[in-house]
């Protein structure tokens, strides 16, 4: 009698459990139930092309659901005009404004890693392919995701010949309104490549008061684009001092306190910049601990002047 009385309350409980969602047809769901298909995911992660069939959940989801909350033009940049695919979740990560929706597309016989980001409305807002197997250029690829996140893509062989490790590493991050932003890019293929500094907001708009461009010569100087709106901009500071000896490099957001000083301070960063725009120049003083940006006998305090926008001939 007591063994039946546990049999019921295991059934019990097993028929209490609640159901998952069924993502595989072509029926409307609930966005709630299409989020919680995406499993949390302990972050740092890394994933490589040799194992991407190994990354995602077994559950299934069809084209039909996946484009009830991802639009057309995202799907098709991964997927082409091909609408049969199998789609698995591989997962979520959460953070305070936005949530990541990682999956995998399988078309044919090659599977395809995406990022999906959504507002805390489950609204879209912007992806990204990160990954995809069945490259037979001879490189190893693979994803990394940092906790901000920031994804590292990255594809590496062995130089034989040479005994080195050829790389090329780029690091891409949401940034608002500007989608996916570049913050990262380094190899040692190309050495006139290498010596050429990549300025990873140079596209950005550059219509505020202070936009533009601010040198001393091509490898000292500092860019300043659009931000979200007329009291924040995006910059990017670059400087080789000492015949290049002592380098430092420094991406982010700066404010202004005042109609002509700004400042950059960021949580978690005990780096902290000042900025002060004088006509057509701009002073750097470093006023915080920026030694993770910058070499250990050099500083970010300098004035650079900005650059002449060429003036385009009407025709």
């Amino acid at each position: 009698m007591r063994n039946c009385l546990l049999a019921l309350m295991v059934l019990s409980l097993y028929a209490c459990k609640p159901k998952k969602a069924d993502l595989s047809g072509d029926a409307p769901v609930k966005v709630n139930d299409f989020v919680a298909a995406f499993p949390v995911m302990d972050l740092p992660y890394v994933g490589a092309d040799t194992n991407i069939t190994d990354l995602a959940d077994s559950t299934l989801i069809s084209y039909q659901v996946m484009g009830q909350f991802i639009p057309d033009s995202a799907l098709q940049t991964i997927t082409g005009k091909e609408k049969k695919v199998r789609i698995n979740p591989v997962g979520r990560i959460e953070k305070q404004k936005e949530t990541y929706l990682l999956a995998n597309f399988v078309l044919g016989k090659k599977t395809h890693l995406a990022t999906f980001v959504m507002d805390k409305k489950n609204r879209f807002l912007a992806s990204k392919e990160l990954l995809s197997d069945g490259n037979k250029d001879g490189y190893i690829h693979s994803v990394s995701i940092n906790k901000e996140p920031t994804f590292g893509i990255a594809k590496e062989k062995m130089n034989t010949e040479k005994q080195q490790l050829q790389y090329t590493r780029t690091g891409w991050a949401y940034n608002g309104s500007n989608g996916f932003m570049q913050v990262v890019n380094e190899t040692n293929e190309d050495a006139k490549r290498n010596n050429t500094i990549i300025n990873p907001i140079d596209t950005l708009p550059r219509k505020n008061k202070f936009s533009g461009n601010y040198v001393q010569d091509n490898k000292n100087f500092i860019s300043i684009r659009d931000g979200k709106n007329a009291n924040t901009y995006f910059f990017f500071i670059h400087f080789e001092k000492n015949n290049g000896t002592c380098i430092g490099e420094l991406k982010g957001e700066l404010q202004m306190k005042t109609a002509n000083k700004a400042i950059y301070s960021d949580n978690g960063d005990p780096c902290v910049v000042d900025f002060t725009f004088n006509g057509n120049q701009v002073d750097v003083k470093e006023q915080g601990s920026c030694g993770n940006h910058r070499d250990i006998k050099c500083f970010f305090d300098d004035s650079f002047t900005r650059k002449k926008e060429a003036v385009k001939k009407k025709k």
